[in-house]
């Protein structure tokens, strides 16, 4: 009975994890420049790394640290453009990222710093980054209504009756509808074996600047910081500097093959941690080794996927947008509702929708520049 939990708990936490986003992982490669075969082999690293991270955790801690892919990471790839110097300056951005990570863990000050970010500006910075992201559901269902509108009816049923599996579903009945075109065009054109394509990483100001430090804030604001609450909440203390080291380097080896950041799970975090997995705390992490097993397997699918999805790009930008809308939401909540930081938020949100790139610095980094400075400011007045 115990071990039915731990391996249903498990398996859940895998699977939610991996079909709520990984559609959002395959658009924001390919939109920092990576080939479809590049983003199958960012796929395929991103769940082997954060697998390894989760065994090695789990081991040695005997506590329920679920990693992820950075979901918000992803979405900020997917709003931006490709960089100069092009896939492979998005490839040096990640390891950056990972580098940061790593310190974080290390150096108390940069995490200090970090903390030291307004919560409504960053929050402020990742909505203005999905907006564009989740008006894809509503031109992809102008564009191919008969494709897209069972996947939003499918996502409407269940975020009213199970919240928690609506972007999965959304992901499932996408997959279904993929499968019936391919099939209209007569079978899958493109590798379906798992696949990595190792690329050597360019180093570049502007994608440092561009990509790498907003990677790194949202990574932390979004993922980190929430998943060590959320694991808090059930009364685990989380081996923070162990974690920041584990999802650090392990962002840095898989940044060659296109894995753009992992971090510590925040939503998902809780389907192994809670009391449903097990009804004694010190069995839980039984379940994080269960998840980690089921995305060495689902490493070998991310190639026949990422070939599936390509049969319809915008069927998966739909799916995307749909399972960002949840984040969009409580983003611009997060944003607006501190009367005394409203303004700064604001100009972040505006800057960030705008999509503008300055000397080849996407509008991520100026949005939280501006916020930063208009917080200061009007803090002064």
């Amino acid at each position: 009975m115990d071990r039915g939990r731990i391996a249903l708990a498990g398996l859940t936490t895998a699977l939610v994890g991996f079909a709520s986003s990984s559609a959002v992982v395959l658009a924001g490669l390919q939109a920092a420049g990576a080939t479809t075969a590049q983003a199958a082999s960012g796929l395929v690293a991103l769940c082997f790394t954060q697998a390894l991270g989760m065994l090695w955790l789990a081991q040695r801690t005997r506590q329920p640290v679920v990693l992820a892919w950075s979901t918000p990471g992803a979405a900020l790839l997917a709003a931006g453009a490709v960089p100069e110097g092009g896939w492979p300056a998005a490839v040096g951005a990640f390891a950056i990222a990972g580098v940061l990570i790593v310190l974080t863990g290390l150096w108390p000050a940069l995490a200090r710093l970090v903390g030291a970010i307004p919560a409504p500006i960053a929050q402020a910075m990742l909505a203005g980054v999905l907006v564009g992201l989740c008006l894809a559901p509503v031109r992809a269902l102008v564009e191919q209504p008969l494709a897209v509108l069972p996947i939003v009816v499918v996502w409407i049923v269940l975020m009213a009756t199970a919240p928690r599996w609506a972007a999965p579903a959304a992901f499932a009945a996408g997959l279904a509808v993929l499968g019936v075109l391919a099939g209209m065009q007569g079978g899958l054109r493109g590798p379906v074996l798992p696949v990595l394509e190792p690329v050597l990483p360019a180093f570049t100001w502007s994608a440092a600047v561009g990509i790498a430090v907003p990677l790194y804030v949202v990574t932390m604001a979004s993922q980190n910081v929430p998943g060590s609450a959320v694991l808090g909440s059930y009364g685990y203390r989380v081996p923070w500097r162990e974690s920041m080291a584990v999802t650090g380097v392990g962002t840095i080896v898989g940044a060659p093959f296109g894995g753009h950041a992992i971090n510590l799970a925040a939503i998902t975090a809780a389907l192994a941690a809670s009391p449903e997995a097990h009804p004694d705390a010190s069995q839980r992490w039984r379940a994080v080794r269960v998840a980690a097993g089921i995305y060495l397997v689902l490493a070998a699918l991310a190639t026949a996927l990422t070939t599936l999805v390509g049969v319809s790009p915008g069927v998966l930008a739909a799916v995307a947008g749909l399972a960002l809308l949840p984040t969009l939401g409580s983003s611009l909540r997060a944003a607006v509702e501190d009367d005394a930081g409203r303004i700064p938020a604001v100009i972040a949100f505006v800057v960030a929708a705008s999509g503008v790139s300055v000397l080849g610095i996407g509008a991520a980094f100026w949005a939280l520049l501006a916020g930063l400075l208009s917080h200061a400011l009007l803090r002064r007045r």
